[in-house]
């Protein structure tokens, strides 16, 4: 740490002819600008020259360390978010860089998320399409799910901590921040209760009860009920009378406050505001599932969105033999950094002769294997086709030895050396393991074909 300070000398905190509100940098962070603020604490655009990359800071506001009180609290809510420096990598979790515990004011920093809050979203004249609605929740839902296998439950999931990402006026990205509420299974220290947004708390975070994913699935549940329909669960102008609504109120059903509402749809969320935990969805991979399965069962009009979606294809690969063994984070790595491509019948994946580099892994469809002029084999969903020419290490392996051509449409993901190379070496590594299962599987075939004397079992 020394070293690298010595090479990034911090930067003096004001500079004549600045904004004086606007601090030049905060340690070995330049700042560029501020891009939020709220009661307890200050946001800044800021570059860091270690990682050479824009970043996020958060600093708690100087004025509230003055309160012995609220230092306690900032001071818990600093130390749940610095505990988890480093250990969040999920596409859809903003990560925590690093903490600083400064005596003037505390503060972290994050993965600088170019975007807008859900918030933006809420509103009744700003309303999103059903089925993007659908896909955010199902993202998040993953993302809370793959939280909670950390031992952690966010407890303050709400629009304001949902950050998306923007293509033209279409969403690209979503993103959960804001760690500061967390409960931590493993820690063994006292932790805060009775924290989170009064409109998005399930009955028993209101009632500081022991709380497991459910707590978490209510709260996405509200937030998604609050896009579809411009208004949250329960609203009243006094707290005692939204937390009254909390425990005993039904919400307004989602077809009387929106056309194209499913019975399904309306089903799933309520589910998700039960007052009982038990009569919940009872975990995040059962919510996630369901909220796909809506998508799969069209019971969400596409509207503008006609194209594939993540979630669907995120579906599909789990549904797939060949990536048994890869995590969530790893099959999100895939489906964002596949090339997906459609085939129709009689297109050729290989030709015989033909020099290559790629392999195609069939999500859907099939495909035949002739061998001068012959058919030899069909290959169905869930199969690798070409990775011996990929894994090859001479050019002269790498040319094909059969046609390939689409006997019913398909629809493939394709990698090439460079596509690979962009993986992180953990999907990499469960590649590796995958084409193995495959090359043995092909062996035990051809053996078998051959009746081998010794039969491989």
């Amino acid at each position: 740490m020394a070293a690298r300070d010595a090479l990034h000398p911090p930067l003096p905190a004001s500079a004549p002819g600045t904004d004086t509100g606007l601090p030049a940098s905060i340690g070995k962070y330049r700042v560029k600008s501020r891009l939020g603020e709220g009661a307890t604490s200050e946001v800044f655009l800021a570059y860091d020259p270690f990682r050479a990359q824009d970043v996020a800071i958060k600093r708690v506001r100087r004025s509230l360390l003055e309160d012995a009180r609220e230092t306690h609290f900032q001071q818990r809510f600093f130390e749940a978010e610095a505990a988890l420096v480093g250990r969040l990598n999920h596409p859809n979790v903003v990560q925590i860089l690093d903490a600083v515990d400064d005596p003037a004011a505390p503060y972290l920093v994050m993965e600088y998320v170019k975007g807008v809050t859900l918030r933006r979203y809420c509103r009744a004249d700003a309303l999103l399409p059903l089925a993007t609605v659908i896909e955010i929740g199902f993202k998040c839902a993953m993302a809370l799910g793959y939280v909670f296998k950390q031992g952690l439950i966010h407890r303050d999931v709400k629009p304001a901590n949902l950050m998306v990402t923007l293509d033209g006026e279409q969403i690209d990205e979503v993103k959960i921040t804001d760690f500061g509420s967390v409960f931590n299974l493993g820690a063994d220290h006292t932790q805060v209760f009775r924290v989170g947004s009064l409109a998005y708390m399930s009955p028993e975070q209101l009632d500081g009860d022991v709380l497991d994913c459910r707590a978490d699935i209510y709260s996405l549940s509200a937030v998604i009920y609050h896009l579809l329909a411009g208004r949250p669960p329960f609203d009243a102008t006094q707290q005692a009378a939204i937390m009254n609504q909390i425990y005993n109120a039904t919400p307004p059903p989602l077809a009387s406050l929106r056309e194209g509402i499913a019975p399904a749809l309306q089903a799933l969320i309520e589910s998700g505001l039960a007052k009982k935990r038990e009569d919940r969805p009872a975990s995040w991979d059962a919510f996630s599932q369901a909220l796909s399965a809506l998508v799969a069962s069209q019971q969400v009009p596409r509207g503008p969105l006609q194209g594939v979606l993540d979630s669907e294809r995120f579906t599909l690969l789990r549904s797939l033999d060949f990536f048994a063994g890869f995590g969530d984070v790893e099959l999100w790595e895939v489906v964002h950094r596949a090339h997906w491509q459609r085939h129709g019948f009689g297109a050729a994946l290989f030709r015989k002769g033909e020099e290559g580099n790629a392999f195609h892994i069939i999500t859907q469809g099939q495909v035949d294997v002739y061998r001068d002029g012959s058919k030899v084999a069909s290959l169905g969903a869930g199969t690798s086709v070409g990775e011996m020419a990929y894994l090859a290490p001479s050019p002269d392996l790498r040319v094909h030895a059969a046609d390939l051509l689409v006997s019913q449409p398909a629809t493939t993901l394709a990698f090439t050396p460079d596509t690979m190379g962009q993986l992180s070496l953990a999907t990499r590594h469960l590649f590796d393991e995958a084409f193995i299962r495959v090359l043995v599987r092909r062996l035990h075939a051809a053996h078998e074909a051959l009746a081998h004397p010794r039969r491989i079992l």
